[in-house]
């Protein structure tokens, strides 16, 4: 079956849609560019099921690279069968083709490679074949004390080494062994070196079937061996495993050759077989394990990066600490930094009232309208204090907990430096803290996203995997919401499509000495920036109060022609700022069908530029929940059994969800308890960012553990 066949068929679309969304791809064209502008081409496919083909292609495009490469190498041997050739073309896995190249892999020197190098293999073939008669008499031929074969015993031995060897390496047999395991097979944890007090402790007896472990425990068990508080393997039952290879090599009963063949088995198994087999599932577990963790994480990262801004709003941000002083910035509605300092809340030190002048001098001077507190060390005493003095002002501010997460690497980052050489790490975080809440997708893209810890085991995972999907998911956020080109930093310009790195310093380089842009086409005067980037950029890329009203929508040059003579079609005048009533054009025009012909665009397309005219420079995200803004503070102590609160969901994993309910502990709503019907995942129904309400179950102060339920 061709790729293009296998693709249409795993994802459940057309054929035409995988060819012309491979023909896209190859044409070097990026996945937000064919999500959005080639929806014709693709039938509508979503970025996240266009990355997932993306993938999927080049892994299929890889294995056939591998079957080459693998037939080759073995046909330059002279042992290219016409059966093993079809084999080798019909494999479906990278494992399979590894499988049947076993055999003729070159090897390190094996008990096996040994006997062979002593002439035994006509021995082993004879084992192997079940030959009639005495076999220790037959292999006296082969001793020669000149190879180190003494005795007839000997002989048998190393022959037998060979035939176990040749077993393991049957492509059929270990890949029904394999699912057996799988299908049959535990995963077993014990503690190592007695029951020490560790996070690890619930698996220290621990067993449960390899099909159905969840992700979450796999990578929970492979931390603990990696952190040597657990010995961890596989257990199955042996001796059903090798009724199995008897059917592979169906011992002849009552002769010398069967019960030598029955034995080279039970050696083939135990020594060479079940270990190797132990380690491609637990590696094949751990895989899977990490994908589906992975992309947990992805989404997460999506929600975070999307949720809404609170624009235009003077901020105040402190970002908390005990010894070293709460940092203190002052942002504009633009974060530009108005203000900055160092107060003492807190103890050790517990400057209360002259941190209250400081910080209500700041609130009246600058018409300071939210105070942002980071969630990190000193924050609940922080939040107690800045409650009791924004009580004391003469006008209502609240405050908000902003996830500081990454703040503290972005500060101390090569980035942070160059965007405010002034100031020392600490207040370049409170400055982070504060655009945070202004902008998150803007703030949150100086940041390396594995540092953001909305995931679980981030650490454990193939690095480059996880690096690769979290930089298309800020790909996908960025693109999905568009960009100021003339207030954009290069941050947040490198992730618009087609925009590299150092087109993105360019860019603004550019603006810098130019002036801001005035219209879409003038970004063709960036150097390098060509023709091809400007296709895939251009639509991303907004320019606010320019001359082309169409600059400030998601519509893509390559469709002002037809936005155009469907406008003046309607009698319609697009002004700056000003949405239009696609109704209206719809019915001038005899409905959506006949507007789509009369203007020679594609329905989806159209439907796209008619969103767009409604609402010029719509930000998607202003349809999600804003923060909870808060006036007074909660701690652990307070909550009751039973009490309701609202809160803000913070991270998403497996089993559940963590969720702020003010109190600097997020509390746990296990999935059972999230909603009243079954959910194989909590992303099912819920979003990083959303506003919830939630029922305390229990409170444990000692271990800081707060269960909570949405089942109100």
């Amino acid at each position: 079956m061709q790729i293009i066949d296998i693709l249409a068929k795993e994802f459940g679309i057309g054929t035409w849609q995988v060819e012309s969304t491979v023909a896209l791809v190859d044409a070097g064209n990026t996945i937000p560019f064919i999500a959005r502008y080639r929806k014709e081409a693709t039938g509508s496919l979503s970025d996240e099921v266009l990355r997932d083909l993306e993938e999927r292609l080049h892994y299929l495009r890889n294995l056939e690279e591998k079957k080459a490469q693998v037939a080759g190498v073995i046909r330059e041997q002279g042992k290219l069968t016409p059966a093993l050739e079809r084999q080798i073309d019909q494999a479906k896995t990278l494992v399979e083709v590894e499988d049947l190249y076993r055999p003729y892999r070159p090897k390190r020197r094996t008990r096996a490679t040994v006997a062979r190098e002593k002439g035994l293999e006509p021995l082993a073939r004879m084992i192997l074949n079940q030959e009639e008669g005495d076999l220790g008499k037959k292999a006296e031929a082969f001793v020669d004390p000149a190879k180190e074969v003494g005795t007839p015993e000997e002989a048998l031995e190393g022959a037998l080494d060979i035939v176990a060897e040749t077993m393991a390496e049957h492509p059929a047999l270990r890949k029904e062994l394999r699912g057996l395991t799988m299908e049959e097979g535990f995963l077993v944890s014990k503690a190592k070196d007695g029951k020490l007090p560790s996070t690890f402790e619930g698996y220290y007896d621990y067993r449960e079937r390899l099909k159905s472990i969840p992700s979450h425990r796999i990578l929970a068990v492979n931390r603990g061996e990696k952190e040597k508080f657990l010995t961890v393997k596989i257990e199955v039952d042996g001796t059903a495993l090798l009724q199995r290879m008897h059917k592979f090599h169906p011992p002849r009963k009552g002769s010398h050759a069967g019960r030598l063949l029955e034995e080279a088995m039970e050696d083939a198994y135990k020594r060479l077989i079940a270990p190797s087999i132990e380690r491609e599932v637990r590696s094949d577990l751990t895989e899977k394990a990490e994908d589906g963790a992975i992309k947990v994480f992805g989404k997460n990262l999506e929600q975070l990066l999307l949720q809404p801004p609170i624009p235009g709003k003077v901020v105040l941000a402190l970002d908390p600490a005990f010894r070293t002083g709460c940092k203190v910035a002052v942002v504009d509605g633009t974060g530009k930094v108005l203000e900055t300092g160092v107060v003492y809340p807190t103890k050790p030190v517990a400057k209360v009232a002259e941190a209250k002048a400081v910080l209500g001098r700041m609130i009246r001077t600058h018409q300071v309208d939210l105070v942002a507190i980071g969630n990190g060390t000193a924050s609940r005493e922080t939040e107690a204090f800045a409650a009791e003095m924004l009580k004391e002002l003469d006008r209502r501010v609240p405050y908000v907990i902003v996830n500081e997460a990454g703040a503290s690497v972005y500060s101390a980052s090569k980035l942070g430096t160059e965007e405010f050489p002034e100031f020392d790490v600490s207040l370049r975080s409170a400055v982070s803290i504060g655009r945070r809440i202004q902008d998150p997708l803007a703030e949150l893209v100086k940041i390396d996203p594995k540092s953001i810890g909305v995931g679980q085991y981030q650490h454990d995972m193939n690095q480059k995997k996880l690096s690769d999907t979290l930089h298309n998911v800020v790909e996908d956020a960025v693109n999905r919401v568009g960009v100021d080109v003339n207030t954009a930093s290069p941050s947040l310009l490198q992730y618009v499509a087609g925009i590299s790195k150092p087109i993105a310093t360019t860019i603004v380089a550019f603006r810098e000495k130019e002036g801001k842009f005035k219209d879409r086409k003038s970004l063709l005067a960036v150097p390098k920036l060509g023709a091809k980037t400007f296709q895939q950029c251009a639509g991303f890329l907004r320019i606010k109060d320019g001359g082309e009203p169409l600059d400030n929508t998601g519509v893509h040059p390559e469709a002002y022609g037809a936005t155009r003579q469907m406008l003046k079609m309607a009698g319609i005048r697009l002004e700056g700022g000003k949405g239009i009533d696609p109704g209206a054009l719809r019915k001038a025009a005899g409905g959506l069908d006949a507007l789509a012909r009369s203007i020679g665009v594609g329905i989806p397309t159209l439907e796209d530029i008619l969103q767009e005219l409604e609402k010029p420079g719509r930000d998607p995200r202003e349809e999600l929940p804003l923060p909870v803004l808060r006036t007074d503070v909660l701690s652990m102590e307070d909550l009751r059994e039973g009490m309701v609160l609202k809160g803000t969901v913070r991270n998403i994993i497996d089993f559940g969800a963590f969720v702020d309910i003010g109190v600097h502990q997020d509390g746990l709503v296990h999935i059972s308890q999230i909603c009243r019907k079954f959910i194989k995942h909590p992303l099912e129904v819920l979003s990083v960012g959303d506003v919830v309400e939630v029922q305390v179950l229990a409170v444990d102060l000692g271990k800081k553990r707060i269960s909570l339920s949405m089942l109100l």
